[in-house]
């Protein structure tokens, strides 16, 4: 027979009242000899109160949702873990929504995530999905959201995010000083800011550095692994003096990889490759990628840790957070030689 809390509050000697505080950790009016004499009873008897009858008194189920574009992209999958991690240590739970990149999906999860009460969103977006409704849904529901990973220029919501011009930047500019001057450049879906945003870090990085760009070495690559092996087989056809390639996300860049091995371009000799992420799969490719590293644990904590200071101080935060991301350089680049320069 399930123990109701009626039944702590006679075994603790105190008042329901005083039971309820302690389980929503409430600091006025228990003193602490029988906050712990309460906790200990509660977690004697293996006690778990009603969720639902304490979200009425509370008015918070402790949940949010997530949602998220693709969860087969390992990159999504280790964000959602560690938020997952905080979420948990903070007291919430967190419902995953996978997508699969479908705007009727968004659509169909957000109203789930009303429907159950949630206290809140983390949400990676596209532009497009942004100006087809979605935004007028969160507004109308008045639901705190927090943005990471994909945002836009233009929207009044928040978010965690990194720097992706610059990052960009980085990135190309690594290689342009290893003497590379015909980089290709996989880019993700044209309607998603952030890859908008590193294509134009690698347009800055060749303007500085007085190279031409070719719009024959950009190819769309829609963030995945098939995307990239395709991008690169029509990279090699179309541009025969081409040396390095730099992917705007790592699953591109393991299609690089499939396409050079049928090419028999070797890594990095032939072709140098260079990703964005650093996700944990690149320590077992041959040769090791070099990468731009996102810090996805640190994305994942501040974002939850964001959520829930607007879900419990029903406070807005008029900032977005842009974290630093750094180079990781390994075996999949090196220089031209002079003769190829």
């Amino acid at each position: 027979m399930k123990i109701t809390i009626k039944e702590i509050a006679r075994k603790a000697n105190v008042s329901i009242t005083t039971v309820s505080r302690v389980l929503n950790k409430s600091k006025e009016g228990v003193g602490e000899e029988t906050r712990k004499r309460v906790e200990r009873i509660i977690k004697e008897s293996n006690y778990r109160p009603n969720g639902i009858a304490r979200s009425m008194v509370t008015k918070s189920t402790k949940t949010i949702g997530l949602v998220i574009p693709d969860i087969r992209n390992p990159f999504f999958s280790d964000l959602a873990r560690a938020m997952e991690d905080i979420a948990n240590k903070m007291g919430y739970s967190v419902f995953l929504c996978n997508v699969d990149n479908k705007l009727i999906k968004v659509k169909e999860y957000l109203w789930l995530l009303i429907e159950k009460n949630v206290d809140g969103i983390i949400f990676s977006s596209s532009y497009s999905e942004l100006n087809d409704g979605v935004r007028e849904l969160l507004d109308a529901n008045n639901i705190p959201v927090v943005f990471i990973d994909r945002g836009d220029d233009e929207s009044n919501f928040y978010g965690v995010f990194i720097d992706n011009t610059k990052a960009g930047f980085l990135a190309t500019s690594y290689l342009i000083n290893l003497s590379h001057k015909k980089i290709g450049c996989i880019t993700g879906p044209k309607s998603i800011w952030n890859s908008n945003h590193r294509l134009n870090g690698y347009k800055q990085a060749h303007k500085q550095a007085g190279l031409t760009i070719n719009k024959k070495l950009i190819k769309e690559g829609f963030y995945t692994m098939e995307g990239g092996y395709e991008a690169t087989k029509s990279l090699f056809l179309e541009n025969k003096d081409i040396t390095s390639i730099f992917a705007l996300n790592d699953l591109m860049a393991f299609g690089v990889y499939q396409a050079a091995r049928e090419f028999n371009r070797t890594i990095p000799d032939d072709i140098s490759v260079v990703g964005f992420d650093n996700l944990s799969y690149n320590q077992i490719l041959t040769p090791r990628l070099t990468t731009i590293e996102q810090p996805i644990k640190q994305i994942g904590s501040v974002a939850v840790e964001r959520l829930i200071n607007q879900c419990e101080k029903k406070s807005k935060i008029e900032q977005s957070i842009f974290l630093e991301t750094k180079l990781i350089i390994r075996d999949s680049t090196k220089a031209v030689p002079n003769n190829l320069e």
